[in-house]
This record gives structure tokens, sequence and C-alpha cells, in this order.
């Protein structure tokens, strides 16, 4: 579907001083050097490079699924280097408590009394590496710190810094001493996301000598400070979205719901991450509205890894991938009626 029955609605839009202008030149410049730095250290995966963009342009956290020594670690601390503000990893093992995550009371011999100990979480982007690893108790610490952007130990609650982004990798289920997430926390992902395999050209400059150097994160510099990344966000909420397009965003949503080959559907902040994902990917691209294309190429890196496949649908080999898509597929894209919600 074309791009020109929305955009063609937005230059006629006057609510709230909405202009069909450009975004900023300036943040526009530093989004796309920031991404372009990434990818020179990440060689071939600019589609992965910008999904990890859009989700926490939108204010989302990320799950970097896949198998060991693909670059989900390296991903993630070059996306730190570029952002600026602080960085800060936890490495996820099996004997980790929650204290060890949100932090906790010491007791503090020169002052004689008890003081709290900041976790890990108190940073802007923290990596939470191979989350899986860790038994459910310590994960499920990580709850409200995705969800409020706050912890809370010894019964106060402390705000954690802005912007906090979260971005977690785990290897699949079927490694040793693995442990599957909660579905609560599954949930607070906006995006679960694969790397993949590298294509065997960027594998080979991977290997040449020359790029040896880039393809250290720590030789990245930091592109913005954190309160450019606070504008960026707001910006990107601020894209417009037409009222058919979240119709069907809550159409398809609901249809996860009813579904007869899923025994858990997608929850409204799924709906919610969904629309907010797609106006992230329209402000990559330069535009002030969500088109089609935005909500098509998010959706499953939104909404998959929310859904529960019954048993009997696993066993005739369905995923929650190709149920979306047939879901997907039977409900196509409404077409905007003539006054577009906002025309004048």
């Amino acid at each position: 579907m074309s791009e020109q029955p929305y955009g063609s609605r937005m230059a006629e839009s006057e609510d709230k001083g909405l202009q069909q202008d450009a975004w900023p030149e300036a943040a526009q410049q530093s989004l796309q050097l920031m991404m372009a730095r990434v990818n020179s250290v990440l060689l071939g995966k600019k589609e992965v490079v910008t999904q990890v963009f859009s989700s926490l342009l939108a204010g989302g956290h990320v799950l970097l699924e896949d198998v060991p020594g693909v670059g989900k670690t390296l991903l993630v601390r070059a996306i730190a280097r570029v952002m600026g503000g602080e960085f800060r990893r936890i490495q996820f093992t099996s004997d980790m408590q929650p204290a060890d995550v949100v932090g906790g009371m010491i007791w503090d011999g020169k002052r004689g009394e008890l003081v709290f100990r900041q976790g890990p979480l108190m940073a802007n982007v923290v990596l939470a590496d191979e989350i899986n690893r860790t038994p459910p108790r310590t994960q499920s610490a990580l709850l409200e710190a995705m969800e409020e952007r706050s912890v809370s130990a010894d019964g106060e609650t402390r705000l954690l810094p802005q912007p906090f982004m979260l971005l977690a990798t785990q290897n699949p289920l079927r490694d040793d001493g693995t442990y599957p997430l909660p579905e609560a926390q599954l949930d607070r992902f906006m995006m679960r996301l694969s790397i993949g395999y590298p294509a065997a050209e960027d594998e080979i400059a991977m290997l040449e000598g020359k790029t040896a150097q880039r393809l250290q994160p720590e030789s990245l510099r930091p592109v913005i400070i954190p309160e450019e990344w606070l504008r960026m966000q707001r910006d990107a909420l601020s894209v417009h979205v037409h009222p058919a397009l979240m119709a069907y965003a809550v159409h398809i949503v609901s249809a996860t719901r009813t579904s007869q080959d899923l025994l858990l559907g997608a929850s409204p902040r799924a709906t919610l991450d969904w629309v907010r994902a797609a106006q992230a990917t329209a402000y990559i691209s330069g535009r002030r509205f969500v088109v089609p294309d935005d909500l098509k190429q998010t959706a499953e890196h939104v909404l998959a890894h929310r859904l529960l496949v019954r048993d009997e649908a696993l066993v005739r080999g369905k995923t929650a991938a190709a149920v979306l898509s047939a879901i997907m597929s039977a409900q196509p894209i409404p077409v905007p009626s003539g006054d577009g919600g906002r025309r004048r």
C-alpha cells in the first residue's frame, strides 16, 4: 500500500500546529551518525541496528536472543558508547541474588549506620548479559525497573536515571543452565530480536586485519548526551498515527486473544508498544506520520514473543510468528476514510 493516503492527509492537518516540515536537521544527523557508527562495528546487520534504535526511541527495552558468538554483547556495548551517559553491565549467573541487581543496604563502618549501595541498574544503558542464566526470582527483580523506571529496596523506592534502557541477551533455552523468562517479563520487552550469522563477505571483512581496530566498541565516541536522547524520544512519540491504523493494530492484537492456536494472546501493553515502535520507525525514516509498512515491519518483533502457542498447534508445526502472520494476512490494512480522522 502506498504512503500517499496517509501522507496527503497529514499535509492538511492543523491539529496542534503539526506541520509537514522535516524533523530538526541536527537531531536527524545525530541519529543517522549513531546508527552508522554502530554498523561500523557490527558488520552487515543494518536492519537489526535500525530495529534496536526504533525500540529504544520508543522508550522500550530489547531482548536479543541468539546463539553465542554472533555479536549480541558487541551490539549493546556499541550502542552504549554512541549514546553517552552511564553504562553498566550485569553478567547473570545461577547464584545471583536480587540485591546484586537492584542494590541493598550495607553497613558503613565509618558512618556507623546502614547505607544504600546502588545496584548496577542505576545507569542510562544497562546490559543484562545472558539474562536467562539466572533463576526466575532474580529475573523478577527487573520487573519494576523495566515498567516503572524505579527500584525498591528496604521499603524505599528510588528512581532510575533518565533515560533508562535495558538491553538483555539470552541464549536459546536448549542450552544447558538456562531458565525460561516469566511471561510478565517477556511482556515488558518491547522487541525480541535475533542478529543471526553474518553473510560470508561480512565475515571475511571481520577477519581482515584492517577491520580489527574498528570492531572494538571502545573506539567509538559518544554522539549525543542523555538529554538529547530524551528529546528525540519525545519527538518520536509525537509522530501522527492515523485512526484507521490504530484500529487495525487493536484488531490484530484482539485476534491473538481469540485464536484457537494460542493459549496466551498479546496484552494491551503490546498494542501500545506496537504503535510506539511504528512511530519510532517513521521518525527514523524522517516522517511525521506512520504508514502501513511501519506496522508491518515491527509486528513480529513486538508481538511474537508475547504469544504462547498451544501444544496441539506446536505438534502441527505452528510457531508464534506463523500464527501472527496468518492473522495479519486475514485482515488487510484498511484504507483511511475521506476525512482521515484529522482533516479539516
